[in-house]
């Protein structure tokens, strides 16, 4: 087990270990995790989307296009273009799935696991825009089994 002295002199080692022993020492027990961490894993794509020399903005474009459509469609929202706004924030959403799925990093678009990121981005994104679609009144999109549904379900 490789073990190092700090200039601090507290001892590190590089393999997985387990809790301390008596004399404060790391001793390497099993293949587990350590008991006690002291950070945490960055998301698998969550280094920067650009170089490190550049401003903090464009090392983080792909959050800001996301982010900023969803602002620009809860202003059209407010502004009373209720379907457009709810539109626009669906399909940023679904653009973050897709950008997540391209691009090899994202910055903090990156939470979880590629697959969770992508699904959880798709599957709220995809919901939003149906809802939007479905909005009463003159639905732009109808679908007759979903009133079926409700009378079967409500009947008296």
């Amino acid at each position: 087990m490789p073990v190092e002295e700090t200039r601090d002199g507290e001892p590190t080692v590089r393999d997985a270990v387990s809790a301390p022993d008596a004399e404060g020492r790391p001793r390497r027990v099993t293949r587990r995790f350590p008991l006690f961490t002291r950070d945490t894993a960055r998301p698998e794509g969550g280094g920067r989307a650009a170089p490190g020399d550049a401003p903090a903005p464009a090392r983080q474009w792909p959050l800001l296009v996301v982010l900023s459509a969803v602002a620009l469609g809860l202003l059209l929202t407010a502004f009373d273009a209720f379907r457009p706004g709810t539109l626009l924030i669906g399909a940023a959403l679904l653009a973050g799935a897709v950008l997540r799925w391209m691009l090899p990093d994202v910055g903090m678009l990156a939470v979880r696991s590629r697959f969770t990121d992508i699904a959880t981005y798709g599957a709220l994104g995809l919901a939003i825009v149906l809802l939007a679609l479905m909005a009463q009144p003159d639905p732009w999109l109808k679908m007759p089994f979903l009133k079926d549904i409700l009378h079967f379900t409500v009947s008296k």
